[in-house]
């Protein structure tokens, strides 16, 4: 039944060599109908089985035939680890589970080698507590085994002490477990070199991903050529904790590539499966794409500023040059503000689906209201009451700059109570007016005698103009954690 089921799968991919274009909506259709197909008959997975091999041990390869069943006889079980029996070429696996997994996928390169600095930036960019819930993994993915034991005695070399903390692993997924990297389809009309790099990198990526599935509660998926902000985990966390109660696939850390891509270590398993089974599709970078989607996650959820930055010069793939660089990366973005959960309402007529909550979010989006009146408001009503440090609002955006709350006030309040409308603070004091579209305002915890329990931004004088309330920042006075106990933000 599995052989017929897998037949039936690839002729219907085998159908996708008539489509020449960019145009993945065909491939979707294609590919939820084959995964829906799949599940129907799911059987027990195999387990992973981990063992440590010499670097240099030889085996008999198997005929592509072969590999080809080896390695995808366990795809109809899309939640359970692959067979892949991984070689430790430096550390081993702690037993205690750390909050993050940080996955590094390299291979040889013919121009530049960016590893052992990304490796350095991780680990110089977090501190001694931070280190504590981190481990890196890298895949040494190049079937040049020479190669893979003199940048090991290195990595060795050079970071003891991590991998002797358990910080740092380094694997390899041996040659026979790949599948056939000959005769693959030539979607797009890539070169045939360039094919089988970018199927060998999804295989890649996946054996990785695969090892990676139990050792923490998140991952992370960097390229070997990225260097890390500074504290790059806080603000992490701080990120993860704002979205508690919320659903989410894939979080992203940069707009570059796979760079900064986060997810639940728990769908891991499934990504490994989902990259093996179209590896000779498409780019790794898409198949990302259609695997948020599949599992109900429609929009970029992406946050500012950028904790990585693409940092080498040259591709992996034959040294081409290879300049992008995220305009959005900050080397110290500590500074990301906490956003205490809190509800929040306004009685701005909302346009489109352009809610309140997108400005209390650090997801680069925005609230837009229609032209504002004297005594609007948009109010933060926080679920506890905070010490609150620091306040700062931004309105308008570069490409709408006249969208701005041109006449407005900055108010802090106490004192809630039920009222038709809902909970509402009873008194409050002006902090600042808005100059320009935007009003920051320091020490509020210094100039306020009292627990904060509403934030209002209210407008002065009518305008004429639209109002987007790009930001509302909020920095705590007390440690950030104290105040995710009851979730997010929601919109009343």
């Amino acid at each position: 039944m599995t052989v017929t089921i897998m037949r039936l799968v690839w002729k219907s991919l085998d159908k996708m060599r008539c489509f020449r274009k960019r145009s993945t909506i065909p491939f979707l259709g294609v590919l939820i109908t084959c995964l829906l197909f799949l599940n129907l008959y799911m059987e027990d997975g195999y387990m992973m089985e981990v063992g440590k091999r010499p670097l240099r041990e030889t085996s008999m390869h198997p005929s592509n035939t072969e590999r080809y069943v080896h390695t995808f006889r366990d795809l109809t079980n899309f939640s359970g680890t692959i067979n892949v029996t991984y070689r430790y070429l430096a550390g081993t696996p702690l037993p205690r589970k750390k909050y993050l997994t940080i996955g590094l996928s390299s291979v040889k390169r013919k121009r530049g080698n960016y590893l052992m600095e990304t490796i350095k930036s991780i680990f110089d960019q977090s501190s001694y507590e931070e280190l504590k819930e981190i481990v890196v993994v890298v895949h040494l993915a190049d079937f040049d085994l020479a190669w893979c034991e003199n940048l090991v005695q290195d990595i060795s070399r050079k970071f003891a002490h991590h991998i002797i903390a358990g910080h740092l692993l380094v694997i390899h997924a041996p040659e026979e477990y790949y599948p056939s990297l000959d005769g693959l389809k030539r979607n797009y009309n890539d070169p045939e070199d360039r094919v089988r790099f970018r199927s060998k990198q999804n295989v890649d990526y996946a054996f990785l991903l695969n090892f990676c599935t139990n050792l923490s509660d998140f991952y992370m998926m960097l390229e070997d050529d990225v260097r890390c902000s500074l504290n790059f985990l806080t603000s992490l966390k701080k990120v993860v904790t704002s979205r508690e109660g919320s659903y989410w696939v894939m979080l992203e850390f940069s707009k570059l590539g796979y760079i900064g891509k986060l997810y639940h270590s728990r769908d891991l398993p499934r990504l490994a499966h989902f990259l093996l089974m179209f590896y000779q599709e498409m780019p790794c970078d898409w198949l990302l794409i259609h695997f948020r989607d599949l599992l109900a996650q429609k929009d970029v959820i992406r946050f500012k500023p950028s904790l990585f930055q693409h940092m080498g010069y040259y591709s992996s793939y034959k040294g081409a040059e290879n300049k992008l660089k995220d305009d959005d990366f900050e080397e110290d973005s500590i500074d990301i503000p906490d956003n205490p959960p809190a509800s929040l309402h306004t009685n701005i007529h909302v346009f489109e689906n352009y809610y309140a909550t997108k400005a209390y979010s650090s997801v680069d989006e925005y609230f837009w209201g229609k032209h504002p009146s004297t005594g609007d408001f948009f109010v933060i009503i926080l679920h506890e009451p905070t010490q609150i440090s620091k306040i700062k609002i931004v309105t308008g955006t570069d490409d709408r700059q006249n969208d701005i709350l041109h006449h407005g006030a900055l108010e802090v309040g106490e004192k809630l109570v039920g009222t038709k409308r809902g909970r509402q603070c009873s008194s409050y004091i002006t902090l600042g007016e808005f100059k320009y579209g935007n009003i920051e305002v320091q020490d509020v915890d210094r100039k306020i005698a009292f627990d904060i329990e509403c934030v209002r931004i209210v407008a002065t004088a009518s305008q004429k103009e639209w109002l987007i309330i790009r930001t509302i920042s909020l920095w705590t006075a007390q440690p950030p954690s104290q105040w995710y106990t009851e979730g997010p933000y929601r919109l009343d």
